[in-house]
């Protein structure tokens, strides 16, 4: 099938990598959802992020088109998919924005190899929504890490120390820490209480202070009608019911005025924060 170009009468096929933004199938921009319908295939992963207010099912309902969901291991070991785009318009659809995730720019790469022309249509990711949700200014954020499930190694149960010393690093350079939450096909979505618990159980084995008096900010469900966001002290912040997922951590560093001021009236941080 492929698109006709504006100026000569030869048809044309392509790759385009749409984000889906932040939570259900209305958050795709109109710009990605013209292209979704005028697509000859239309495929989605949900490993590396999830729809929380959506299904497959409500994705093709209003996309009105076939969305067929490829696994890990279609993405990332055997895309056998991408060589369709050499003759038809093919679609590749994530949450948040699309080129977010390694993967996306992988898959990318290959089609380049391929000789596939490659397009990307943005949307809301969440490296911008927490700013916007929890008043810490962007451009103080460092570089961000991911807090994986305990895995078992000979008969012993492993936690990671990198998230933590991101944090460690961060907190030294005075930039704040987006943490994001491991998604997981057999143990699930992993939620904030979690994620601190590992984050102090690395801190009481190393014997060391980062996060003892640090604040902490938690987000749950961002781009839904009802977000939960609420900042407090990180031991206190454990214990707060953030309830569905998909959650986020922001572990920030030293705050400018404005910034306190923004975690105590929209987040509910301690007013002594202030001072």
């Amino acid at each position: 099938m492929g698109r006709l170009t504006n100026n000569t009468a030869k048809y044309y096929t392509m790759l385009t990598f749409i984000g889906l933004g932040l939570y259900d199938e209305k958050d795709i921009t109109v710009k990605g959802l013209e292209e979704v319908r005028k697509a000859d295939c239309v495929y989605v992963e949900f490993y590396t992020s999830h729809l929380m207010g959506t299904t497959t099912d409500r994705l093709e309902e209003f996309y009105g088109r076939k969305v067929m969901v490829l696994s890990r291991e279609d993405v990332e070991q055997n895309p056998s998919w991408l060589s369709q785009a050499k003759e038809k318009n093919v679609v590749f659809l994530s949450g948040g924005d699309a080129m977010v995730a390694t993967t996306h720019i992988d898959l990318r790469l290959r089609a380049s190899d391929m000789g596939i022309d490659t397009a990307i249509i943005h949307a809301p990711s969440i490296t911008s929504a927490v700013s916007g949700l929890s008043g810490l200014q962007n451009y103080r954020f460092g570089k961000s890490t991911t807090i994986p499930f305990p895995y078992t190694r000979k008969d012993k149960t492993v936690v990671s120390e990198a998230p933590y010393d991101t944090i460690k690093m961060n907190k030294r350079n005075d930039l704040h820490t987006l943490v994001f939450l491991d998604i997981s096909p057999e143990k699930g979505f992993m939620d904030i209480k979690k994620a601190i618990s590992l984050l102090l159980e690395v801190e009481e084995r190393r014997g060391e202070g980062v996060l003892i008096n640090s604040l902490a900010v938690g987000i749950a469900r961002a781009g839904s009608d009802s977000p939960v966001v609420h900042a407090d002290y990180i031991r206190k912040l454990k214990e707060y019911d953030f309830g569905r997922p998909l959650h986020v951590l922001i572990v920030p560093a030293g705050l400018h005025f404005i910034e306190a001021e923004a975690l105590v009236k929209l987040c509910g941080a301690p007013s002594e924060i202030m001072k």
